[in-house]
């Protein structure tokens, strides 16, 4: 097992950069707050009862929840890819007498060589960014000036704990579907997309949107003197309504997509037409690529609006030391939501786009020219960051909804459009491109060689 299980790692190294990538920051991550914890409860008791705010501990607590969720969906999503990557790989281990077992040994295991591999540079980067967060908690009065990040090694075997137990429980959901199915039917399904949404997933779907739901309504019934409790419910019921827009996503998907690819079949009768065919009739493949960029906008959008509201709220007085001090807060968890959202969304699309050669060499045997194939890619890729930036701000507006009504007593939040024209700018520019310039590789090699499989 450990034989095959390098042997991937060494034959597709590429399909396995987002895992990393995600396994990384989900490791570092960890370790930051960790170290902040570990800090914290090594200075003495009045020196930490003496700082303003909620201090270290608590900070580290809220931000690591909100980051092991975030870390969780994107080490899923990211290991999905990798598997659909080695489909065929996989497929024929089934066809030659390998068991579900041995399938979902193999997956765990290149969870756990991955794991790793990453974990000496995320301690280092999580123990330095510890370090600099706790300055910076200190010079705002958050954090005992004694305070000082030690060199136990507690946090960093916890933050491996945490990462490994992440990247197993997404091997489990990701492995479940090409470990249960038939040899055959496993074969057949790594050239072809299940066609519809299996019933214990609309469930789920349907469960967190429930979730979701209780928790903005938490949110928006929190008094005013508890903005940072209804902040982080609603930043909390978000994260859910993402999880279930990402359960329910090929339905929603194909519905905006049919909406949205009316005017460009009718500005590009060609291209136009073949791309709105081509996301309706692989609506997994474009939920897929839609969740990253609505996890993008919907995280983004819902920090930024709620720290825009919070502060109008604070009139004028929003100057005083407490207020720039949760401004900076918001912030930087924003950067951190940012940081994993981003990279789901460049893994995910250069992913899709990628295993889309076959399907490029047969549009060319048949007569399309790659002048073409681009046009139509970028039709598709326009579309993409299109629904994926409407799913997301239908997220952020309602979660904004819920903690303006707790803040204001009014659902109306204060938008910073010009900050919302910067998050959408960022999709649109983490999107189009990415799609575009993987489709460039894409499209190039010999088409009857790729259409007989001849080359990944």
């Amino acid at each position: 097992m450990a034989a095959l299980v390098l042997g991937q790692l060494r034959r597709r190294p590429a399909a396995f950069v987002g895992l990393a990538v995600a396994l990384f920051l989900a490791l570092a991550t960890m370790t930051l707050f960790g170290s902040l914890l570990a800090a914290d409860g090594s200075g003495p008791s009045p020196a930490r009862q003496a700082v303003a705010g909620p201090g270290p501990k608590v900070i580290a607590g809220v931000f690591g929840e909100i980051a092991v969720l975030v870390a969780l969906f994107v080490v899923i999503n990211a290991l999905g890819f990798a598997l659909r990557q080695q489909h065929r790989e996989l497929a024929l281990l089934r066809t030659v007498a390998a068991t579900p077992r041995q399938v979902r040994r193999l997956v765990r295991g290149q969870v756990v060589a991955i794991t790793v591999l990453v974990a000496v540079p995320g301690w280092v980067v999580g123990t330095a960014a510890a370090r600099r967060f706790l300055t910076e908690l200190q010079r705002r009065g958050m954090a005992a000036p004694g305070l000082r990040v030690s060199a136990t090694t507690v946090p960093m075997l916890v933050a491996f704990g945490v990462a490994l137990a992440v990247g197993l429980l997404a091997s489990a959901v990701a492995a479940r579907r090409i470990s249960r199915i038939a040899p055959a039917a496993a074969l057949a399904a790594s050239s072809t997309e299940q066609g519809r949404a299996g019933v214990v997933r609309l469930l789920a779907g349907a469960s967190a949107l429930t979730g979701g739901s209780l928790l903005l309504r938490l949110a928006a019934t929190r008094p005013a003197e508890q903005a940072d409790k209804a902040g982080q419910a609603a930043l909390l019921g978000s994260l859910v309504l993402l999880i279930a827009l990402a359960l329910a996503g090929p339905l929603l998907a194909r519905a905006l997509t049919a909406v949205l690819g009316a005017p460009l079949r009718a500005l590009a009768p060609g291209a136009g037409w073949l791309a709105d065919a081509n996301l309706r009739g692989y609506a997994r493949r474009l939920s897929s690529a839609v969740v990253p960029v609505a996890l993008l906008v919907g995280l983004s959008g819902t920090m930024s609006i709620m720290t825009s509201t919070a502060e109008h709220a604070a009139g004028a007085a929003a100057t005083s030391a407490a207020s720039s001090t949760d401004v900076w807060l918001r912030q930087t968890e924003l950067a951190m939501l940012v940081c994993f959202a981003a990279v789901s969304t460049v893994n995910t699309l250069v992913a899709v786009t990628a295993e889309r050669r076959r399907e490029f060499a047969l549009l060319r045997l048949i007569g399309a020219t790659q002048a073409q194939l681009m046009r139509m890619l970028t039709v598709e890729a326009v579309l993409t960051a299109a629904v994926g930036v409407l799913l997301g701000a239908a997220v952020a507006g309602a979660a904004s909804a819920a903690f303006s009504t707790s803040v204001t007593g009014s659902p109306v939040p204060t938008v910073p459009t010009a900050a919302c024209w910067w998050i959408v700018t960022g999709a649109a520019v983490l999107t189009v491109p990415g799609i575009v310039l993987t489709g460039l590789r894409a499209v190039r090699g010999p088409a009857a060689e790729l259409v007989g499989g001849g080359r990944d």
